[in-house]
Order: structure tokens, then C-alpha cells, then sequence
């Protein structure tokens, strides 16, 4: 919408009314806009009601429902099946659009298939084609498109200019028309029926003049199977035409014409052929646009818009002023308002970003300067200033930016363009290019499609292991060195680069002499007036270091995976045997006369179960065989070593040996397993009681001393002689004997009850004795064993503990 100026010496009461006045026309017009739309469908549907009722014999409403069944059933919107109704009553009947997803049965194409490869480098290379016959072609186009006067006439126009150049066969130009339907503008080499089919086109997925509408760039439709599979074909049959293309018609935005080129020649339109296409379309803009200005008037910022279309396809920096006069006719600044894309200020402020900015506001310290001066000479004489090197002063962020340049001023209008080269910075770049090559293992690349100019780095070379006497390497050499699972997914990106100028980030792997590589690819198009890429830049990378490191880790952490799983299961293997072998009473158990208090603890942390034991059983004789130990390490092998000593111990002392002589016998056998890879040593305190007299026969073998309690006093026993088992086979055992007293608390445990990492053993006894003289104090003597344990929060050992208790009157 366009709103007509306000006059300069209305007052500010005229002002708000226009403004009001102008939303209200807005608001109408919207409205207006939306009523069309709302029109437009609800004929379309009209229409359609009455083609079903025709032909089904049906009432108004039946017609209707048979319209929205059959969507459903298809999965359109009901305005796509009325659009498609309408269509199929002209004489040859619309393709079913296809919905998302799915595939159109059979091909369009059975003759000789062309080279889709991307690898080709005809493609995309432009060469000297463009720089003679297409300008004369263009040339051509441009005095014919004086005398038209329809759109007939340019789609007529356009096939006998490009008809031997360009293969095109037949041309179609639609408009945008209301609620985003497209209308046939003009045709030329279609006909008559199948204009008529195809004159008004929905707003349906699936088209691709749609398609290159919404999206402002071209479509190209090169492989007939997949292009039938994803749009509707235009065509009688569609076959006739096995390549085409949708080229939008550059204007302002929306854009609001395209024009289609059909041709009979199959294969994908190389780089030529793409740029002389566009740069047609772009010629017949001007009889085809409907966003023209009134009267056919240029808009008054479409020469600084043309300027800027022109800045963008140049290389280098270059800027479009405006001079900023006072009331006198005086310059007093100048504005920014076209800016190329490689336009750099001293601040690093670029292309775009300088747009609108003022001279004198952004870089005040150029006033008074012979800068100055010579841009206000070349607006009066019109003579190009060209000065001597001059340097700039700027204060970034507290931080001066010094920097040198040299400055070119052409007169333009009533404007200038000004260039400039920025002498510092050359060498610096470079030295700061090649260090970040060198420590990030890339290197930068260039091919100009234009001059077919290709471009590498010194550590380019390196990457791919070429030798820099070879030149760079060819695009169709390169599928040699790809390994093959990556080809694809790298020539859809080529394809997506080259053919499309989009910018791609792609990993991919080449085999050279010293093995494999892991690289990236990070590349953009440099593309030209008409979007057509005549440059690609970037750089390759080599992560094959950083790759193999990943590799290695994912293998690593796989291991580890399996290795907890294992460790894992051995757990629960292992704590299934240890709760077979060691049942823990839920209560206090009695003995010979003793009261017996049990305690076993894991370990807080680990994976594994350890060997800690114990044994209480009552002999033939009734006496009383009470055994804790403690094997070292962990997992299945601790827990085998714990059965053995247990059940070797129990068949000994059953069958009459003497403790001692037990003890002597265990030690032997470790001993004799201490070379197998599951061989362990063990601590052991075993004693025998007889209730008859009170009296407790005790050795041990490199265990820590039983803790007697009795008349609230504690005491750690005196220990017999004996070294733990399986350490020497000449140690030697002896035996102490101790009589019980009514109420005496004898305590035998594990070093998982006292130990602390970087403590003294001393210190955890001591702690022992007093914990336990005060539970028994607070009258805590039923469960002394299991509460000692369970006090151990953090534990980093299993806890295994016997509390022998000698109730009193016994």
C-alpha cells in the first residue's frame, strides 16, 4: 500500500486526520482483500456442487457431502478436491496432486538418461559462452520486448529468442491472483486445451510456479521420475516436456509474475543456460510486473535500489552517498544509502549494517580533511577524486583503531560512489590467515565459475595429501578419493552449492596414502545480479585427529559399558551366592547358652561383593564354633575363597582337628593357590566354647583383636601368635583361652567396622570401645552388633560383626 505525502505546511490537527484517515483506508482495504478471497472460494465450491450434481445426478447438498468424502478420503482440503473437480471438466483431465510422502506410479522419461552426476564441472562453470552469443541473444530479447504489448508477446518473444540456444520448446507466464491462485498471463508453443486446463491455478502443494513464487527463486524440474512424484506436470502429455523451469520475475516483494520454460531436451540446465534464463526474465520485468508505479512513473528510490543490485555482484568496497544539503543549497553531510557486501569500516562494521549511517555522525574526524574536500569537488565538476593514502583514527571500545586507506569518488546523479583500498591490512591478514590454517588443521579453497579458475591454499594441499606440483584438484577427480558411503550425501551438497548457490557445512572421508581422512567442507556462493553463483569460497578441514579421538572414546565408553555390565551382573551373582552361603537372622539368635547378635554390611561404594564372613554352628559335642573372616579383594573369586574357608573350616573342626592345626591347614592351602590368577590370602579369628565351664578357645590368623566388655570396662584381648593365611607356608599358630563371665559382651568383627582411609588403626579401636561402652550403657545391648554396623554411614569396606553375649545368671 502506498500513501500519498503529507504536505509540508499542513498543521499537526491535518495531520492526525490524514493519519486516521489512512488507517481506516487501510483497515477497508484488508477487509476488501479478504471479502475477494472469501468470494473466490466460495465460487470455486459453487462451481464444483454443480459439476457433481451434473454428473452424479445428485441435490445440492449431496453433491456437498460426495465433495468432502472424497477429501477425506484422498487427504485434501476441500478447496484443493472442488479445484480439482472444476479442473476435470475441461478437456483433458488435472494430474492428482500427490500428497506428501507418497510416490506417482511410472515415469515420464524412457529414453536415453542424461548424466545427473553433480561431479561434472560443465554444470556449473559459465566459460566464454555467456561473454558472446548470450549477450547478442539478450541483446535480441531486449529490442523485441519494445514492440510487445501482451503477455502473449514476451512468452512468444521469449521462445524464438531462447528456442536454439536454450532448447525451450514452449513458454507460460502466470500472475498472482487473488487468495494466492495463479492466472495464465501469456503462452506461447501451448495449446489452446491445455491453456484452457491449466489457465487458473489453486493455491494447492505440489506446483512448482507456486513454489518458485513463495520461495523468490528459481525452480528447476531436470529429472522427470522424482519431479512427477513431488509436483504437477504440466503437459499433454506431460512427457512431451522432460525438463523445465520456473523463474520468478524480479520486483518488489511479493513478487507477482513467473514465467515457466518447457524443454524437449532432457538433463539439467548447466550454469549457461541458468544465467541466460534469468537474466531473460529479469529484462522482461518491466512489461510483466504489476508493481510498477503509477502512470508507469519509477518509484523515486528505485535508482538507489538499482545501485544496489549493482554493488551487490561487485568485489571490493563500495559505497553510494547521498549529500544532505542545508536550507542554502550547502552539503552538510552525506548518507550511506547503498553499500556493497564487502564493505568494511575501520569499527568492522559490514555491507548492510553501513546503510543509513551518515558520514559525519560514524567517522567525524574526516571533516576539514582534503576527503572532504574532493567529494565536494567531484559534485561540482563531476571530476573522479582520487587522493593520496590517508590515515584514519577511531576509538573502538576505548581501544584507537589506526588504519590506512586510499579513496576513489565518481560522481553518480547527484550522488557518489565511493571505493577505497585499505592498505594495513594485507600483510597482517595473511601471517593471521596462515597461522589459523596451520593450528586448525584447514586450509581455504576458491573456484571462479566464471574463468573456471580454481584456487588452494598451501595447506589444502596437505590435507588431501596432493602434491602442489599436480595444481588443484578437479571436480571430477574427486569422486577417486571419496570412500563410497559418502558419495552421495557429498554430491547433494556439490549439487546444492554449485547448482543452487546455497551454502553447505558437509562432512565426508577420502582414502589417501597414509589411510583414511575425515574432513569438512564449509562453503558459500558468491552469486551475481541475477542469483546465479560465479564464485564459491571456503575451506577444508581436517578432522581426522579430532574423529579418531571421538572413535576412541565411543570405544572406550562401549567397554566401559561392557565392563559395568559385567561387573554388574557379577554383583548380583555374587550376592546371590553370599546370601545362600551367609543367612543373616532378622533377630538375635542363642548358641551353647550365648546370646549371639550377627551383623553383615556391604560396602556404600563399588560394584563388587566382598569376602567378609562369618560362621556360627553348634558342634556334636554342644559346644559352639564361632568364626569371622575377611578375604581379600573382591567379586566371584573373594566369595569361592570364602565358601572354601568356611566349609573346609566347619569339615575340620567337626571331624576333631584342633584350632591351630586348622588354621595351619588353610594357610597351606592358600598358599598353594597364591600363583593362580584367582588366588587370595585371609584373615581369620575362630573360637570354640563350651558351655560347661564358660570357656572360650580362640586363635587367629593376622586378625584384628576380639573386644571383651564386662563390668563397663573394654579391652581389646591379647593375641596368639599367627600371620594371615596364604602369606607363608612356614607360619605358625598358637591359642589363647578366655572364661566368659555372666553379662560379659565378647565382640569379633572385620576392619570394615573400624578403619578410616589415612587414619591409624589405634584411633578406630579406641573409637570401637567407647561407641560400644555407651550403647551398652543407654541399655542398647539386645542388638549391639547390627547397631555398631549400622553407625558406619560411608563405609568404604563390608562390615561383618559377632557380639558372644553370656546373659547373667548363666
Amino acid at each position: 500500500m502506498k500513501r500519498d505525502p503529507v504536505p509540508a505546511d499542513a498543521g499537526d490537527g491535518a495531520a492526525h486526520e490524514v493519519l486516521a484517515l489512512a488507517k481506516v483506508v487501510a483497515r477497508l482495504r484488508a477487509e476488501v482483500a479478504e471479502l475477494e478471497g472469501l468470494a473466490s472460494t466460495t465460487a470455486v465450491v459453487e462451481r464444483a456442487k454443480g459439476v457433481v450434481m451434473g454428473q452424479a445426478g445428485v441435490s445440492a447438498d449431496a453433491a456437498y457431502e460426495l465433495l468432502q468424502s472424497r477429501a477425506l478420503q484422498r487427504r485434501w482440503t476441500l478447496l484443493e478436491e472442488c479445484w480439482i473437480t472444476v479442473g476435470r471438466t475441461g478437456s483433458a483431465p488435472v494430474p492428482a496432486p500427490v500428497p506428501a510422502g507418497r510416490d506417482r506410479p511410472g515415469t515420464l522419461h524412457s529414453g536415453p538418461q542424461p548424466d545427473l552426476s553433480p561431479f561434472r564441472t560443465s554444470r556449473y562453470v559459465r566459460g566464454g559462452a555467456w561473454q558472446s552469443g548470450h549477450r547478442v541473444l539478450l541483446a535480441r530479447l531486449a529490442e523485441g520486448l519494445a514492440g510487445t504489448r501482451t503477455a502473449d508477446d514476451v512468452a512468444e518473444l521469449l521462445r524464438a529468442v531462447l528456442g536454439d540456444a536454450a532448447g525451450v520448446d514452449a513458454v507460460m507466464i502466470y500472475t498472482v491472483a487473488v487468495a494466492g491462485t495463479l492466472q495464465l498471463a501469456g503462452r506461447a508453443g501451448v495449446s489452446d486445451a491445455l491453456a484452457e486446463q491449466w489457465s487458473h491455478i489453486p493455491p494447492l502443494s505440489g506446483v512448482a510456479a507456486l513454489e518458485a513464487v513463495s520461495a523468490q527463486a528459481a525452480v528447476w524440474l531436470e529429472d522427470p521420475g522424482p519431479d512427477a512424484a513431488r509436483y504437477l506436470l504440466i503437459g499433454d502429455p506431460p512427457e512431451r516436456w522432460p525438463s523445465r523451469a520456473w523463474v520468478p520475475v524480479p520486483g518488489h516483494r511479493p513478487m507477482t509474475a513467473v514465467v515457466g520454460f518447457f524443454r524437449t531436451v532432457p538433463g539439467p540446465f548447466d550454469a549457461r543456460t541458468r544465467t541466460l534464463l534469468r537474466r531473460a526474465v529479469r529484462l522482461c520485468g518491466v512489461p510483466l510486473r504489476e508493481d510498477r508505479g503509477p502512470h508507469g512513473l519509477v518509484p523515486l528510490n528505485e535508482d538507489v535500489e538499482a545501485v544496489q543490485r549493482v554493488l551487490d555482484a561487485l568485489s571490493g568496497p563500495a559505497v553510494l552517498l547521498t549529500p544532505l544539503r542545508s536550507h542554502s543549497g550547502e552539503v552538510e553531510d552525506y548518507r550511506i544509502d547503498a553499500a556493497a557486501p564487502e564493505s568494511v569500516d575501520v569499527a568492522g562494521r559490514k555491507g548492510k549494517e553501513l546503510v543509513g549511517r551518515r558520514v559525519l555522525e560514524t567517522y567525524p574526524t574526516v571533516a576539514a580533511t582534503a576527503l572532504w574536500d574532493g567529494y565536494l569537488d567531484t559534485l561540482a565538476t563531476g571530476t573522479a577524486y582520487e587522493g593520496d593514502p590517508f590515515t584514519y583514527e577511531e576509538v573502538t571500545a576505548g581501544v584507537p583503531q589506526r588504519s590506512v586507506y586510499s579513496v576513489r569518488a565518481s560522481r553518480l546523479g547527484d550522488r557518489l560512489v565511493v571505493s577505497w583500498i585499505r592498505h594495513d591490512t594485507s600483510e597482517r591478514e595473511t601471517r593471521r590467515l596462515t597461522d589459523l590454517q596451520r593450528l586448525g588443521n584447514l586450509g581455504w579453497a576458491g573456484w571462479n565459475l566464471v574463468t573456471d579458475t580454481i584456487t588452494w591454499s598451501d595447506q589444502v594441499y596437505a590435507i588431501f595429501d596432493r602434491d602442489p606440483a599436480l595444481g588443484p584438484m578437479r571436480l571430477e577427480e574427486l569422486p577417486e578419493h571419496l570412500v563410497p558411503e559418502d558419495l552421495p550425501k557429498l554430491g547433494a551438497a556439490v549439487r546444492s552449492l554449485l547448482g543452487d548457490g546455497k551454502a553447505v557445512d558437509q562432512p565426508f572421508r577420502i582414502t589417501t596414502s597414509q589411510g583414511t581422512r575425515h574432513l569438512r567442507i564449509v562453503a558459500e556462493a558468491q552469486r551475481d545480479v541475477d542469483g546465479t553463483p560465479v564464485e564459491v569460497h571456503g575451506f577444508f578441514q581436517d578432522l581426522t585427529p579430532l574423529r579418531e579421538a571421538e572413535l576412541a572414546l565411543l570405544e572406550s565408553e562401549r567397554a566401559n559399558l561392557v565392563q559395568r555390565g559385567m561387573l554388574t551382573a557379577e554383583r548380583a551373582l555374587a550376592a546371590r551366592l553370599q546370601d545362600t552361603l551367609l543367612p543373616m537372622p532378622e533377630q538375635s539368635m542363642e548358641l551353647a547358652g550365648l546370646c549371639v547378635d550377627v551383623a553383615y554390611m556391604p560396602a556404600d561404594s563399588g560394584l563388587n561383593v566382598g569376602g567378609d564372613w562369618y560362621s556360627a554352628i553348634e558342634l556334636p559335642d554342644r559346644s559352639a564354633l564361632f568364626v569371622v573372616g575377611d578375604v581379600a579383594g573382591h567379586g566371584l573369586a573373594a566369595v569361592g575363597t570364602m565358601a572354601q574357608l568356611r566349609f573346609t573350616t566347619k569339615g575340620m573342626i567337626v571331624t576333631g582337628s584342633a584350632l591351630p592345626d586348622v588354621l595351619g591347614r588353610l594357610n597351606t592351602l592358600l598358599c598353594h593357590t597364591a600363583s593362580d590368577p584367582d588366588g587370595a590370602t585371609a584373615t581369620m579369628a575362630m573360637g570354640r566354647y563350651q558351655p560347661w565351664d564358660h570357656r572360650l578357645t580362640w586363635v587367629r590368623a593376622g586378625h584384628l583383636p576380639p573386644l571383651l566388655i564386662r563390668d563397663g570396662e573394654a579391652r581389646f584381648l591379647d593375641q596368639p601368635e599367627g600371620t594371615l593365611l596364604g602369606a607363608d607356608f612356614d607360619s605358625a599358630y598358637g591359642q589363647e583361652t578366655l572364661d566368659l563371665l555372666p553379662g560379659d559382651h565378647l565382640l569379633i568383627y572385620t576392619d570394615g567396622l573400624v578403619e578410616e582411609p589415612g587414619e591409624d588403626i589405634g584411633l578406630g579401636l579406641d573409637r570401637l570401645a567407647e561407641t560400644a561402652l555407651r550403647l551398652l550403657g543407654e541399655g542398647r545391648d539386645e542388638r549391639l552388633a547390627r547397631t555398631l554396623a549400622t553407625l558406619r554411614p560411608g563405609h568404604r569396606d563390608d562390615i561383618c560383626v559377632l557380639d558372644l553375649h553370656l546373659p547373667d545368671g548363666s
